[in-house]
Order: C-alpha cells, then sequence, then structure tokens
C-alpha cells in the first residue's frame, strides 16, 4: 500500500480528483504539527517541514498505485513541489507535495498556515 497525502486541487470536489483514476480514499486526516502551509503563487498549496512553528494541516488519505502516481499524478504537479514523506498526527508516514527545496521558484508564497487547509483558504481568500 503506497498512502499518498493530499491537500489541494486532487482532494475530493478538486479539479485534479480524476487523476486518482479508482484510488480508495483510506482517512481525512491531518499531517503533525511540523509544517508551515503556503499558497504558491495563489495556484497550489505547499507544505514545509519546520523544526518549530509548524502546524497540522488537513488532507486526504489515499492507498495510490505508484504507476499512477509516476503516470497521472506527479506530471500534473507544478515546478515548484516535490514529492517527499510526511508525517501524519497519529505518527505514521505518507507521501506528499512539498515546497521544493531549495525554492528557486519566483512564485510568490503566502504563509497560509493560519487556515489549516486550502479549501478554508479559498473560501476565505
Amino acid at each position: 500500500m503506497t498512502l499518498m497525502f493530499l491537500n489541494g486541487g486532487a482532494m475530493r470536489g478538486g479539479p485534479l480528483h480524476h487523476l486518482l483514476g479508482d484510488a480508495p480514499l483510506v482517512a481525512e486526516t491531518r499531517t503533525a504539527a511540523k509544517y508551515r502551509f503556503y499558497s504558491v503563487g495563489g495556484r497550489c498549496p505547499a507544505l514545509q517541514p519546520v523544526s518549530h512553528g509548524g502546524a497540522q494541516i488537513d488532507g486526504e488519505l489515499y492507498d495510490l498505485d505508484l504507476d499512477r502516481l509516476r503516470d497521472e499524478v506527479l506530471p500534473a504537479e507544478p515546478p515548484e513541489l516535490e514529492l517527499g514523506v510526511i508525517e501524519l498526527a497519529d505518527g505514521g508516514s505518507a507521501l506528499a507535495m512539498l515546497l521544493r527545496r531549495p525554492n528557486t521558484s519566483h512564485a510568490e508564497l503566502a504563509d497560509i498556515t493560519e487556515f489549516g487547509s486550502w479549501k478554508t483558504y479559498k473560501e476565505r481568500a
């Protein structure tokens, strides 16, 4: 089982959800309180691991086939993001898209950690 944490457009109801095919939703969950959350140019969210000042971020956990991840999901991700491993609120681990290190993008980053989710941010922005 390959667990993938999603917190943006590939979540249920999002414009990229179709890329998941029939991947089953395992849980609605949150990250551990070890991440800052950014809007990348208003286009997508990005998690960034931090050693202090982090928060829990809402998302969905899917059992995603590695071939689908390689062929469908990753090619649709923006260049500002990279695949990484995160810690979930329950102490488990999952793949997720993180802000690329080092950040070489010229896209504006807005810290949206206080919103706790991409959906909440989009509704209030």
